[in-house]
């Protein structure tokens, strides 16, 4: 009885009973969870933050990290023969990921998994297919054509929520879906005119990598906040159950003998590259995974493509490239997608003024001008 019933406490001098029934949220959660709002991020505790200081740290980590994770990725590549390995590379990332994710999870009291092996295995192959055939296209296109195809993934991310974890949205996040894609595409299209190098084989390959992607953002957002997990616990697992992936792919096709062949003779500029490259990765996904815990994946996935466009910026101030207004009034376009995401998520704090208000301040102007004019 009382099982059912709670906490029973009988007080003899009142001679009052006491009964306390715990609610929903006490009986389903997991004993070892001790807080579903504690956060932490490379160390920072960001539950100690408010919504808006969160939202900007995130963002930070996101935008610092994943401008040089593209840097040295693209400057991997442009490595004389090492076009054909890009599950090599994406083998060896996975593999510093592990590792990573190992040394940051022995850092946290609780070691636990808490998220079920089995998601994990499915978050594991969408990871491999959007890192590998992203990092696989490059071999068969350049660096703008391929973020014209990942910019798309709004609009993927938003259909993934709908069906996977049956989320509804608002006509502004619709809007701003279709602002920022129509933007980054109109933006990189112009850059894509320099040296278009489009390839059926490519095309296929980054098509399927924003696939993934567009899955695998709802899935991780559904299991931490189904299971609570920890960012560390879900990159080491994802990871590490991802490289067995790969291993077992490269192994089944031969492809890790000539790989492995062609790195030994370049370490320093293949395997030094690629630390620092799976480090600034490592560090920019705690950040997109704070995002899609505390905010969301729609909200997360609109920081990442405000970070493609940035990248398009950068390579415009760092490299010497034709210019086109095009530019600015697409990057306006993504910068107003930006705007749309945000006040759909701050409704209550972000109140745009109507279309009687803005009469009404027209009015008011024209007013002030008569008077000032009589005086």
């Amino acid at each position: 009885m009382s099982d059912k019933l709670g906490l029973m406490n009988y007080n003899n001098d009142r001679k009052h009973l006491s009964i306390s029934i715990p609610s929903s949220s006490e009986v389903t959660m997991s004993p070892h969870i001790k807080s579903v709002e504690e956060l932490r991020v490379l160390g920072i505790n960001l539950s100690s933050f408010n919504t808006a200081t969160q939202f900007g740290i995130c963002t930070a980590g996101v935008f610092l990290f994943y401008l040089l994770y593209g840097y040295l990725q693209e400057l991997i590549f442009s490595m004389e023969g090492f076009k054909p390995f890009g599950w090599y590379l994406t083998l060896v990332q996975f593999g510093f990921y592990s590792l990573f994710g190992l040394v940051e999870l022995q850092l946290t009291q609780d070691k636990r998994r808490r998220i079920p092996g089995k998601t994990y295995m499915i978050i594991a192959f969408l990871t491999v297919g959007t890192m590998g055939l992203s990092n696989t296209s490059l071999g068969y296109l350049n660096y703008p054509t391929q973020v014209i195809f990942k910019c798309c993934k709004l609009i993927p991310v938003m259909i993934g929520g709908i069906f996977i974890q049956g989320k509804r949205y608002n006509l502004a996040d619709v809007l701003a879906a279709l602002c920022m894609s129509l933007g980054l595409i109109w933006f990189t299209l112009a850059d894509s005119k320099v040296a278009p190098n489009f390839n059926a084989t490519g095309v296929l390959l980054i098509s399927l990598a924003l696939c993934a992607d567009a899955a695998i953002g709802n899935v991780q957002e559904k299991a931490m906040k189904l299971h609570n997990g920890s960012n560390s616990e879900m990159v080491l697992y994802s990871y590490c159950i991802g490289f067995g992936y790969i291993l077992t792919g490269l192994l089944g096709v031969g492809g890790l003998g000539p790989a492995v062949a062609f790195c030994s003779q370049h370490p320093v500029t293949t395997y030094g590259y690629a630390f620092f490259f799976s480090l600034t990765g490592y560090f920019g996904i705690s950040f997109v995974l704070a995002l899609i815990k505390l905010f969301g994946a729609l909200v997360a996935v609109t920081v990442t493509t405000g970070r493609k466009a940035m990248t398009i910026v950068l390579s415009f101030m760092f490299f010497s490239k034709p210019f086109t207004f095009q530019y600015i009034w697409s990057g306006l376009l993504v910068l107003f997608g930006i705007f749309l995401n945000v006040y759909s998520k701050n409704k209550d704090k972000m109140k745009l003024p109507s279309l009687a208000d803005l009469r009404n301040m027209v009015l008011t102007g024209k007013k002030v001008r008569l008077l000032s004019q009589n005086v």
